[in-house]
């Protein structure tokens, strides 16, 4: 289910623009449930490990950013995990397609090729840690933007940091 407010933005369904102390928010929420990656019909969420990132487990992404500022905050929550699994998680350039691959790299402010511009301040990280029933959540919040057009999707790797297997994606459509 996607539901999003965006001043300007033009979606299938447009909602209202929402206030908040005299601040324009643009936001978005998405959620879906987890298919396999090779399954006949098309989903938002694939699973690339289905022992990690089970078949009908559920996400949902919420973005919030400031149009007068652009200050950012990017929600992840989770259900069904493999409990007790610490997870990398990271936003990534483009949407998700059967390949893994296909999200390609993070989405970084600063577009660098020197590793050390691979962080969480340069990057979109929600890296978190399963609980005891596979639930989890994770929070980051920037003081920029996304640039339109350039966040796609939000990638689940198989453990916490800049790198993993990438074990599901979750195509999400960024404002």
């Amino acid at each position: 289910m996607v539901a999003g407010i965006c001043a300007g933005a033009v979606a299938a369904a447009v909602l209202a623009v929402a206030g908040t102390g005299g601040a324009e928010v643009c936001s978005m929420r998405e959620d879906g449930r987890f298919v396999p990656a090779s399954a006949a019909v098309a989903s938002p969420a694939v699973t690339y490990d289905k022992k990690l990132v089970p078949v009908g487990s559920w996400i949902e992404i919420d973005q919030q950013t400031k149009e007068n500022t652009g200050a950012t905050t990017v929600k992840l929550r989770v259900k069904g995990m493999k409990p007790g699994h610490a997870y990398g998680v990271h936003v990534h350039q483009k949407p998700c397609a059967a390949d893994p691959a296909a999200a390609g790299g993070h989405y970084q402010n600063k577009v660098s090729t020197d590793p050390a511009d691979v962080n969480a301040e340069n990057e979109v990280w929600l890296d978190f840690t399963a609980d005891a029933r596979g639930s989890g959540r994770a929070t980051a919040w920037h003081s920029w933007g996304f640039r339109e057009g350039e966040a796609n999707s939000v990638v689940i790797h198989d453990v916490p940091g800049p790198s993993g297997a990438r074990v599901a994606c979750f195509t999400a459509p960024f404002k």
